[in-house]
């Protein structure tokens, strides 16, 4: 359990990364398949070749904003589809990541990552990692609702919400686009650095099917939590995160096979997705909302409930 809570937290930096192009720039990225390997495969490859792990996870930051650079050009300069980018982009990383690597997979045992203080000391699989990672989680939503505020994360989130209108103000949506889809890519190549780390190898299929995860985080937390403020919807997709890799161990430990991962994750974005609109769920969701703003007045019911009653 305690090692589904720590994978939920490192995928959680892969999901704030498909917050930024999913819910901020509306914009349907299907290159993070493609730049999370690009994360992984940049990290190890630097790391089995003696260089400092913290630099070469830093690289696999750039080498995944790289990508996302890539479609973003293609979308805005090439005039090609945002979801047609993305899955060209996507397809050319897998050529590219095995350039990267040499091979399919290259394994990191016995070398020093910046997970290996954790296991050195016996807090790997423990609440102390998991801490450390929740701390590292906190400080990039901090990071990531800081910039949203700035003059430029609001000139991304208008270009998400009105295009046409944020033009009218002079501000160039193709640079906003290209700026975002490197933040987006960024974050999840960081996010497949950490887990090639953890996990202790690098594998040229480890970002298959990673978008679901990233859409399962997000939707399941905004369908729990609230998405009025940045701060709360950013928190939102954390905890998505980590509540989707504990739905996972439930389900394997109740006997599905490992295979059956990516079946499982395509009916958890369902559920997320169709529960929101049953009522009972609304009003609970309401509920947790309403607690969250730090009040407590109680949910006035609807004119039908009235009615009822």
């Amino acid at each position: 359990m305690i090692t589904a809570v720590e994978l939920g937290l490192i995928y959680a930096i892969m999901a704030l990364g498909v917050y930024l192009t999913f819910r901020i720039l509306d914009f349907p990225d299907l290159t993070v398949d493609g730049s999370f390997t690009t994360g992984a495969a940049t990290a190890s490859i630097l790391i089995v070749n003696g260089t400092n792990p913290l630099v070469a996870t830093v690289c696999a930051f750039f080498a995944g904003a790289a990508a996302g650079v890539i479609t973003g050009l293609l979308h805005t300069k090439g005039n090609i589809d945002g979801l047609l980018a993305g899955i060209l982009t996507m397809i050319a990383l897998y050529s590219i990541n095995l350039r990267i690597m040499g091979k399919a997979n290259v394994p990191l045992l016995g070398e020093d990552t910046l997970l290996s203080p954790l296991r050195a000391n016996g807090w790997l699989g423990s609440w102390v990692s998991v801490g450390l990672l929740l701390l590292g989680c906190l400080i990039a939503v901090a990071i990531i609702v800081w910039f949203l505020h700035t003059d430029v994360g609001m000139a991304m989130r208008a270009t998400g919400d009105n295009p046409e209108m944020i033009r009218s103000f002079g501000v160039s949506t193709d640079n906003q686009k290209i700026l975002g889809l490197a933040l987006s890519n960024g974050l999840v190549a960081f996010s497949g650095a950490l887990i090639a780390q953890f996990q202790g190898y690098a594998d040229i299929g480890m970002g298959i099917g990673i978008i679901l995860i990233g859409l399962a985080s997000v939707i399941v937390g905004q369908a729990i939590f609230s998405q009025r403020f940045i701060w709360l919807a950013a928190l939102a997709v954390v905890f998505g995160a980590v509540i989707y890799r504990l739905v996972i161990q439930f389900a394997l430990g109740a006997g599905l096979e490992v295979n059956d991962m990516k079946l499982i994750s395509a009916v958890l974005v369902v559920l997320a997705l169709i529960l929101p609109q049953v009522k009972a769920f609304r009003k609970l969701g309401a509920r947790i909302q309403i607690t969250s703003r730090g009040t407590s007045k109680a949910v006035e019911p609807d004119a039908e409930e009235k009615q009822n009653a």
